[in-house]
């Protein structure tokens, strides 16, 4: 019986890792570039202790790998909004200062006169955070070119680069979630950046990327790890009153 005990409440304990990942999306259903993350994986773990070597124990490990499938692009109209097409993937700064990547693409110019996520992360050109004139209204090419136009000029006047977009493409590389919300790449130090992939990085101007995580699907999967909580104390219970009852008729023979 305490095998069968054993058992059950290793499935609770790990299904717990699984939950913390669908409850963390289901709280950024609605966030902007959101990216969801692959179920957790197992890996066999030898138990120590008394007992037969071979036993061993299935282990639940989340690492939180990110998944860059689209989101719902919704266009707004407004020149510092960006949806990254396709793998693509920004570089800002984080707040411990180091480099790392988003698909949040709600841009705004802080007081600083420097461009930032909606979040407060700054943008990254290629040569650093990418600072706007005063009193200039700001617009992105596709291509992640960064302009900027003085509104008293007349329409013909040309508008002025003002920087470059850090655009990636990540769909050679494995990318995970830091613990600030943003991405870096797996197995490697915290900071460091990657070579862009085959495909051309480019942005959709004046739209945004909703969250590519459904609704519907993640409170179907929180469901079903309700529904097999409850059967594994269902479990653990049956097992009590099954041990009980082979005691008393050990008692009573």
């Amino acid at each position: 019986m305490d095998r069968l005990v054993f058992t059950a409440n290793a499935t609770i304990r790990e299904m717990a890792t699984a939950r913390q990942v669908l409850v963390n999306e289901l709280a950024n259903v609605s966030t902007v570039g959101f990216k969801g993350s692959y179920d957790v994986a197992l890996q066999s773990v030898k138990v120590e202790g008394l007992g037969f070597d071979t036993r061993m124990q299935a282990q639940a490990v989340a690492r939180d790998l990110i998944r860059l499938t689209p989101g719902t692009i919704m266009a707004t109209g407004k020149p510092t909004d960006i949806a990254l097409a396709g793998n693509a993937v920004m570089t800002v700064q984080a707040p411990n200062g180091e480099l790392a990547f988003t698909r949040r693409g709600d841009l705004k110019v802080n007081i600083n006169g420097q461009l930032e996520t909606g979040n407060g992360h700054l943008v990254l050109g290629d040569g650093g955070p990418i600072a706007i004139p005063p009193g200039l209204v700001v617009s992105i090419n596709p291509d992640g070119s960064v302009f900027a136009r003085d509104p008293n000029q007349p329409s013909n006047v040309p508008d002025q680069p003002v920087g470059q977009l850090g655009l990636r493409d990540a769909s050679q590389v494995s990318l995970v979630r830091r613990e600030d919300g943003l991405f870096k790449v797996v197995d490697q130090p915290p900071g460091s950046d990657f070579a862009t992939g085959p495909e051309l990085p480019t942005v959709i101007p004046q739209a945004l990327e909703g969250s590519n995580v459904s609704a519907i699907e993640a409170m179907a999967r929180l469901l079903d790890h309700s529904r097999s909580f409850e059967t594994q104390m269902r479990i653990i219970k049956e097992t009590k009153t099954l041990d009980e009852s082979g005691s008393s008729m050990i008692r009573n023979s």
